[in-house]
């Protein structure tokens, strides 16, 4: 779509609404330590504060959004943080373990597939209009990934739930609203109840400013295209290091130092085998996004 036929179109607020339906349903060239990520930080006081714009489908692109699936954890093993490949609609062994685990019936094993479970994550392209903390980014086009809790506010300002509440297409050039990003930390945990958006307002009356700025945006269909997961069977390699089963040597690994490793044995299909010591799970807060983008960080060369 080029820069004329999207302000003609304002954005098709209607697919927009459609592809929400779709995700209430249920249905990365390696993003993390990436210059082009935008990420909050907090102040001395434990707060941060930052206002962005989200942006529009970028030309030749269907949303203004994607999404993908990845596990975090670690086991007597190390860690295993990965992409899922039910992004792509593929088998993965973590889900099948998991699976496994639940469906023995135990509540050890049961508790062990809560800590293993797939998390969501989304990621859009922002104009970053304010940010206290790091001002260098202001005006610059970036990509921001955030959790489940930021597009229930995405949601909610495109499907108000009453009758005073207009809806408002926020990816919008003209007629979308910059959002107030309010990050507190509350039991030690990332929190954003106190984000909004602004009025309905035009990023710029200057329609060469806006076309600049839409052509800077970074692909979104590369993040999740196939050859950024990694295939079932080195899935497999790396649930058994984590797990410790079949023999394959105990990793020492960090969250910053997870190795590949080509051994392969773990069978998804097999008894699930829960170890003694519970696994740690990447924090699941607000999202944890944040909390475990900073293992992503550290996780560059393997993603």
């Amino acid at each position: 779509m080029s820069f004329n036929e999207l302000k003609r179109s304002r954005g098709g607020f209607d697919k927009l609404q459609t592809a929400l339906e779709s995700e209430s349903s249920g249905s990365e060239k390696k993003g993390y330590g990436d210059d082009r990520f935008w990420k909050p930080e907090l102040d001395k006081s434990s707060n941060g504060y930052a206002v962005l714009r989200f942006l529009p489908a970028a030309n030749g692109e269907e949303l203004p959004w994607v999404q993908y699936w990845d596990h975090g954890f670690q086991g007597p093993g190390g860690w295993l943080i990965e992409k899922s490949l039910t992004t792509l609609g593929n088998d993965c062994p973590i889900s099948e373990y998991n699976s496994t685990l639940w469906n023995s019936g135990d509540e050890a094993q049961k508790d062990q597939a809560r800590k293993q479970k797939r998390r969501l994550h989304y990621v859009a392209n922002v104009l970053v209009v304010s940010d206290p903390t790091h001002p260098e980014n202001e005006g610059k086009v970036m990509l921001y990934r955030f959790g489940k809790k930021i597009f229930e506010k995405v949601k909610d300002v495109m499907q108000p739930q009453f009758e005073d509440e207009k809806p408002v297409n926020p990816f919008d050039m003209w007629e979308g609203a910059d959002f107030k990003l309010k990050v507190r930390k509350v039991d030690g945990y990332w929190n954003y109840d106190k984000s909004e958006f602004s009025n309905p307002a035009p990023i710029s009356e200057n329609d060469a400013e806006l076309e600049t700025l839409y052509n800077k945006q970074h692909s979104l269909a590369e993040l999740i295209a196939p050859d950024q997961f990694k295939s079932y069977d080195d899935l497999k390699t790396q649930l058994e290091r984590a797990l410790g089963l079949g023999g394959v040597e105990v990793s020492t690994a960090t969250a910053e130092t997870i190795a590949d490793d080509n051994t392969s044995g773990f069978t998804a299909t097999a008894e699930a085998k829960p170890w003694a010591d519970t696994p740690t799970p990447v924090s699941n807060s607000e999202d944890s996004s944040d909390t475990t983008i900073s293992y992503f960080e550290k996780l560059a060369n393997d993603q």
